[in-house]
């Protein structure tokens, strides 16, 4: 297995984790906690983006 895509899997995992918990912190908070939800939104979509693209342009060799 490809070093490079289990890294981009391990990176769109956090960045999935991130993107859920920004939602929580909307849900349960509001603006209340404005800073905190834009710094994880903004580090779970670039985690998410960079893992994505990361297996995508991974090609798979046998």
């Amino acid at each position: 297995m490809n070093l490079k895509r289990i890294f981009g899997a391990i990176l769109t995992l956090l960045g999935i984790g991130g993107l859920i918990y920004a939602a929580v912190l909307f849900v349960n908070g509001g603006a209340g906690d404005t800073k905190a939800l834009i710094i994880y939104g903004v580090l779970g979509l670039l985690f998410f983006v960079s893992g994505i693209s990361l297996v995508r342009t991974t090609k798979d060799e046998s």
